[in-house]
Formats: C-alpha cells, structure tokens, sequence
C-alpha cells in the first residue's frame, strides 16, 4: 500500500478552449504514463477518447489516469469545459483533494472558469493556478492574475514570472530559487536549461519575490517576525507556509507556461508535490442521517478505518457497467462484500480497476485515498455510498442542477425502439443531468437536459454509440408555475356508495413560498379535527399535483401549504379520503391564488470584436436580455447579459454572422422569472393547442 502522504488526487478545470486537456496530456508525457503526445485538435489526447470528443475538439465527460511524480502518486481527473457539462466538473470536485485550475494567457479569466472557481471554493478544494498559452498573441500573465483577483475575488501567489512575451516567450523565472528555465524550440519538454535571471528582469524577480515572502510567512507568526526583522527565511520554510496556505485557501500559488510548447510543465508538477495536500491533509467528508442531516461523524481518511467510499460516476462501455469510486477510509479488496446504504443492499466485488482514460488496469485491493472503479455493481447511481456491511454509514450527497431545456425523440422504426430504451436507461444513470419523460398524452419520449450542446450530444451517441435511428423534434423551454397571493380556502371530499364511505374535510392556507423552497407543508390544527395520522396524507395528495400546474400544466415552484382546521369521520375517514382532499384543494386554490408563469433566464457570456459591440447589445436587447455589464479586453469585449433561455435557440448563428465569425458565448442556468403577459400568453394558448391536438 502506498503511503497516504504519497497520494494526491487533483483535477484539471478551466473554460472551454484553455488548454486544460493539452496541458494533462503533457502531465502524462512528463511522468512517462505515455511515451507519445496525442493533441487535442488532432483528436488523439489520451483523456478526450469519446468518438464525439474527438471530432469536436472538446471534453465531454470527466476521465481519471494515474501517474507518478517524484515518487508521489498523482490521481489525475480531466473534466470538461463547456458549461453543458458542468455536472462533471462537480462531482469530480466532490472527491478530489486539490486542483489546478488552468486559464488562458490571452482570453484570462472566462465564464465557465468563474464556474468552476465556484464549485471549488463550494468544496472547499485546494488549487494552482497555472496561466496557459503565454505563446500566443495578446497573452498577458500579470493581466489574468489581476482578473484571478478582481472577478475571482481570489488571491493569486506568483510562483514564476514569464522569459519574454507571445512568439518571444521562451521560459520562466522561478521566484524562490531565482532562477531561469529556458526551453530551446524543438518542443521537447526536457529540452531547458537553468540560467540566471534576465539582467532586464532582476528588479521585477526581486519586487514579486519579496511579495511571495510576504505573503507565505503570514501563515507562521514566529517566521513573519524574524522576517520583519530581517532575517530572510529558509525556502523549506517558505514552502511549508504556502503549503499551509495553499490547504486553508488563503492564497493559489500562480504558475506560467505553454502546455502546447512544453514550456513550465516542469514547476507545475513540483508544485503539486509541494504545495497540494495529500488525502489526509483536507477535512474528512461528512457522515449524514437518512434525510441528509450531518450526524457530527466523519469519514476519517485511513486504510484501518471501516470500509467507505462515493459512488461519484457510473459509466457503461463495451466491458460493461463501471462505479467510479472515491474510497475515503479503509481497504477494498476483490471478493469482498459491500453495502450499498441507499438501496440497503450487499454485492460482492467481482472485479476492481485503476483507469487510465478509456483503458483499465486490473486491481486486486484498494485502499483509502484511491480512486478506482468496480466493474459490474448493479443498481448504483451517482451520489450512492458504498460501505462495510457490518458499519453502515452515509456520506454526504450530491445535489445536481434541474434541467432547463427539452426536446422530443421518436425511434424510426420497431427495432430502434427497443434499442432506444435500453440505452436511455443506461445514459440517465451515467449523466445525473441528464432525465427521460414520457409524455402522458402523446406517448412522445422527452429528453431533458443543459443545454442545446448537451442535447446533441446525447442524440448522437443514441444514434452512433447505440445505432438507433431517431425522429428528433424542435428544442423546448422547462417553463414552470408558481402562486402570487394567498388564498383561505376549504374542501369536502364526502362520497357514500353503500357501506363505509370515503369522508375527509381540510380547512387550509396555501401562501407562495420562499424561492427555491419548493413545496412546503405545515399543520397549525390546534385539537383533534384532523387527526395526525393523516397529515402525511394530505401532504402527498397535495404534492403529487406539483408536478401539472394550472395554467399551462408545468411543474409548479415554490408553494406553501399550511392545514389550518378540518373535520373527519369516525368511522369513514381514511389517509385515501384526505389525499383525495388534498388533490380537489389543489385543483379549487391554485387557480384563484393568482397562477403565474415562470421562465428560464440565463447568464449569458458574449466574447466579440471591438467594432460589433454595438450589434451584439442591441441583438441582445431585442431578445429581451438584461445586459449586467461589460468588459474591455485586449481582442475584444466581454458582455454579460440575462436572457431568458426561449430567446436563444440558434443564437450562435446570429452571433457569427453578426462578428463575421469571431464571436464566441456561453451560457449557463441563472434563476427562474416571471414571464412578460405576451409570452406566458402565447405560451398557455400553445399547450392549449397542443392538448387539444391529441385529444
């Protein structure tokens, strides 16, 4: 067993296009886990080894390799960039110890790398930052760390100061050691040699260099004193002060380089080793109850602890269904018995593997800190806690994003329809983001997902990965309801057919709720009338309706129930008669309690060319955009705008027409608003329509 302190399992994140997936392939080259470099854009990196992946030149789903560095072991996951995909950022962030978040030199800090940066400071995960591409035209290394600042709110630490800027880049200074790695141009990572610093350099290695110092001996009072004494300290102890700040999130040693011209890879790895925790260094995850409540226990990280570990990934490849674990205490070996403690049910591990990207090596133990997939679990979804039979537990959960958007698939034929089913089964439980529908009118299968990008995705794999030949229908928005007024109300339900009859009586308030509360159900009967055996009753009749509001019939948001008084029968009361009174209470209110439809706005991020700003705000502005500001940068302007999610179907066509091509955007899911008359008009009339269609 390797020695915990020898373990470090990071992730790889940035925006779409960063460098992220080219900068793990030279992490790969570096500690000899492969011999040749496969690039990004001519679909050969190790990690991008989906047939999609390839041909689009973008990371899709998350892929972990091992490799080794300075004796220690790196767990290395790759995650996408493309907000469509940001599920895969944040379940990996859920079991990694720390990570190198890795922005462009000349595009800085992007709207999906602000997402990420979320997520990680949410999982509180200890990060380098490594600025990329310092080759390119308008690359500014100082210019990104100050965005790492002012948008990021974070504190970078400089490591390394960049050797010339954009063609004339051809090396780095590193700060503690005061000295220059310069690369020659055969490209060949090993090819550098140390020098000293640039004479036209020594004044800013000295000014960044006395910064570092600063701000690494604040971390340690008896250092920070002698320093202000001037006694300069030991580097071993300047490094253990940015480890400890790097584990507490005080500041992110900042690196720069070219992962595409190997060119300060080198210090980057150190880093990880240095600076990065190890599995025992980062606070131990959480043990909850059954209803999610944390229980004061924790999952201590040691191989002599009881058995448990995250199910954080389900995949189903051509050697079948894999469970990507994280084990977080104890030993796993093969043959053993696991419990899984959300179904409450034991299998017996057949086969274990360490991946590496699409390739499997087999395993005949694990043991805390590592990250491994079974082969073959059943039953195991993403989120699930795997454990010692003999000590049960709960890890704390995943909470995963509601899917915005919509679309419906027909299969062409007979074959294809059985084809469909069983490879949907298999989609939805690998992509948590992911959902299936029926239409209970139509019969029309719904597809739900991110995004427009996420959808293709899915409809290609059907079609390619499954061979199942699709009628796809037009994208549509997740439109939602809520109520804006509080309505007193009662309701009877008295049926009497010979017998014992059905009699249920419920006096009632319903209220909007808070936002993002949901459906919320409260009792305030004082005395008997109803009695408490049948709350639970009248809390699920009301519920079960949530899913088809009043106007339209979408699901509806935010509404608090709370029973007030009632009445009830001896002898014909039943919990079957007052969730019926609860469904006719739904159905009497929620139409008189002032119905409102609600839509899906988006942050939308828009990257174009100085001289078509103009155009894009104005483009925006028509479609009912809200536009949160803007930002000059060295090749153009980045606007942030709210858009409501129906006005952007195709606008990625719009927008390269408007640029002549040199436009890019992202979006991502915002908040839910209420619609404009016209539209929640024009959209209640359409599923009016619609409904009547098949009827």
């Amino acid at each position: 067993m390797t020695d915990l302190s020898l373990y470090r399992n990071i992730g790889i994140f940035a925006h779409v296009d960063a460098g992220k997936t080219t900068t793990t392939e030279r992490i790969l080259k570096l500690t000899g886990r492969i011999h040749k470099l496969g690039e990004v854009h001519e679909g050969e990196s190790t990690t991008d080894f989906m047939e999609q992946e390839a041909e689009r030149g973008i990371t899709i789903q998350s892929a972990a390799v091992s490799c080794f560095w300075k004796g220690h072991r790196f767990n290395v996951i790759d995650t996408p960039g493309h907000v469509d995909f940001t599920v895969e950022v944040y379940r990996s962030l859920k079991v990694l110890d720390g990570g190198i978040g890795v922005f462009c030199g000349s595009g800085g800090v992007e709207p999906q790398s602000e997402t990420n940066w979320r997520y990680a400071n949410d999982s509180k995960v200890s990060r380098l930052i490594f600025v990329n591409k310092l080759d390119r035209i308008g690359a500014d290394f100082l210019r990104v760390t100050e965005q790492v600042k002012n948008v990021l709110g974070a504190k970078p630490l400089i490591m390394t100061l960049p050797i010339g800027r954009e063609d004339t880049f051809t090396g780095v200074v590193d700060l503690l050691t005061r000295q220059a790695y310069v690369w020659d141009d055969t490209g060949i990572p090993e090819n550098y040699s140390i020098q000293e610093v640039p004479a036209d350099m020594v004044d800013d290695v000295e000014m960044y260099r006395e910064q570092l110092i600063e701000t690494a001996v604040e971390m340690d009072d008896d250092l920070m004193m002698a320093y202000m004494e001037g006694e300069e300290p030991a580097i071993d102890d300047i490094k253990r002060c940015i480890r400890l700040g790097t584990r507490d999130l005080a500041f992110f040693p900042t690196y720069c380089g070219s992962a595409f011209k190997n060119k300060g890879m080198q210090l980057v790895l150190d880093a990880v080793v240095d600076y990065l925790p190890s599995p025992t260094e980062v606070n131990p995850q959480p043990l909850t109850d059954e209803e999610g409540n944390p229980t004061g226990k924790f999952a201590i990280v040691s191989p002599d602890e009881p058995f448990r570990a995250l199910a954080f990934k389900i995949m189903d490849d051509r050697f079948g269904a894999l469970t990507f674990c994280r084990i977080y205490s104890g030993k796993l070996a093969k043959g053993d018995t696991i419990l899984n403690s959300f179904t409450g049910k034991t299998e017996r591990v057949g086969r274990m593997v360490e991946m590496q990207a699409n390739e499997r090596n087999e395993l005949t133990s694990a043991q805390a800190g590592d990250i491994i997939a079974i082969v073959g679990m059943k039953n195991v979804q993403t989120g699930h806690t795997l454990c010692d039979p003999n000590n049960e537990c709960t890890l704390e959960a995943m909470v995963f994003p509601e899917p915005v958007i919509s679309i419906s698939v027909e299969p062409k034929d007979k074959g294809s329809t059985e084809k469909m089913g069983i490879a949907i089964g298999k989609m939805v439980a690998e992509d948590p983001t992911f959902r299936v529908e029926t239409d209970p009118d139509s019969g029309e299968t719904i597809l739900k997902g991110m995004g427009e990008l996420h959808l293709d995705i899915k409809v290609d794999i059907l079609k390619r990965t499954y061979g199942v030949e699709l009628v796809v229908g037009q994208p549509q928005v997740a439109y939602r309801e809520t109520i804006t007024r509080e309505i007193a109300d009662s309701y009877t339900h008295k049926k009497q057919s010979g017998g014992s009859g059905q009699y249920g009586k419920i006096d009632y308030v319903i209220r909007p709720g808070e936002p993002n509360s949901g459906f919320t159900f409260k009792s305030s009967v004082v005395g008997g009338n109803v009695p408490k055996e049948y709350f639970p009753a009248i809390e699920k009749g009301f519920a079960s309706l949530m899913g088809t509001g009043p106007l339209a019939g979408f699901p509806v948001l935010d509404v608090a129930f709370e029973l007030t008084d009632g009445g009830y029968h001896a002898v014909d009361s039943s919990a079957i008669a007052f969730e019926i009174a609860a469904k006719g209470a739904f159905r009497q209110s929620m139409p008189k309690a002032g119905p409102q439809m609600l839509e899906p706005i988006m942050k939308v991020d828009v990257f174009t060319p100085e001289d078509h700003v103009g155009d894009v705000i104005g483009d925006l502005n028509r479609r009912r955009g809200m536009i949160a500001g803007q930002e000059a940068g060295v090749t153009g302007v980045r606007i942030k705008a709210d858009v409501p999610l129906a006005e952007m179907f195709g606008y990625i066509s719009t927008l390269r027409t408007m640029t002549s091509g040199r436009g890019q955007f992202s979006m991502e899911f915002s908040h839910y608003s209420p619609c404009p008359a016209n539209v929640a008009e024009a959209v209640i009339a359409k599923e009016k329509e619609k409904r009547a269609a098949k009827n």
